[in-house]
């Protein structure tokens, strides 16, 4: 399956700012949102199989946003990518708006889940990937974006003990992480991934190339997690 220039290419980086801007009211969760930016533009400009006429082909590649309580960043970017049109954007969390403060699956173009409870997310990522296992479906991708704050909850360390042994090598997640975390973890977050047998990596989380080089990397017989470290959110 292949993602034409039209889909890909409507704004660019520059322009994630300015659509950001558009989105005003409460609870907008404004530092959650910002810490995604690069690592969902990077997903989207140069890794993800997907694309606006492509977002119910069977083989597309699947992004899950766990983070979904604050998905400015999020709408944004599949504004910038052709999957929402800009002018919903000034209408963000209102009454009738399709973009709510969390994602809606059944109301935003693009959105595989609904999400913002914190934790279900990359359980659901494991669901998805052993489905399309199921299914003898080998080339679709599965990515999750979790925030550090979520490895917090239980369910999210049931998935990642499950996934490593299970051989998902084409589950992928990306932790964000701006220091917001309750429980520090023993070595690192990476380590936590690692001890259950996933290929890791930790980079910067605002630089392109980095992040580029870490989701691209093979990893054969085994599911992946690049832990991208921003700003602390309480700086």
């Amino acid at each position: 399956m292949t993602t034409t220039t039209e889909e890909r290419r409507t704004y660019g980086y520059a322009d994630l700012p300015r659509l950001m801007g558009l989105m005003t009211g409460d609870e907008k969760h404004g530092p959650a949102a910002t810490s995604t930016l690069d690592v969902l533009w990077v997903l989207y400009d140069r890794v993800l199989r997907v694309g606006p006429r492509s977002a119910r082909d069977p083989g597309r590649d699947r992004f899950l946003l766990s983070k979904g309580h604050g998905p400015m960043a999020y709408y944004a970017v599949l504004a910038a990518k052709g999957f929402v049109p800009v002018d919903l954007l000034p209408g963000f969390g209102s009454y009738d708006s399709p973009l709510g403060h969390h994602p809606d699956r059944v109301l935003v173009p693009g959105a595989e889940i609904g999400s913002g409870s914190l934790g279900h997310g990359l359980p659901i990522g494991v669901g998805t990937a052993l489905g399309l296992r199921a299914q003898g479906l080998d080339e679709p991708q599965v990515w999750v974006l979790v925030g550090d704050a979520e490895l917090d909850e239980g369910s999210n360390h049931e998935a990642i003990a499950f996934a490593g042994p299970a051989g998902l090598d084409r589950l992928h997640t990306v932790v964000v992480d701006n220091a917001s975390a309750t429980h520090a973890r023993p070595g690192g977050i990476a380590a936590r991934f690692e001890a259950a047998g996933w290929s890791t990596a930790t980079v910067d989380g605002r630089d392109h190339a980095a992040l580029y080089e870490a989701f691209t990397a093979a990893h054969p017989g085994r599911p992946r997690v690049v832990v991208a470290r921003v700003e602390p959110k309480y700086s």
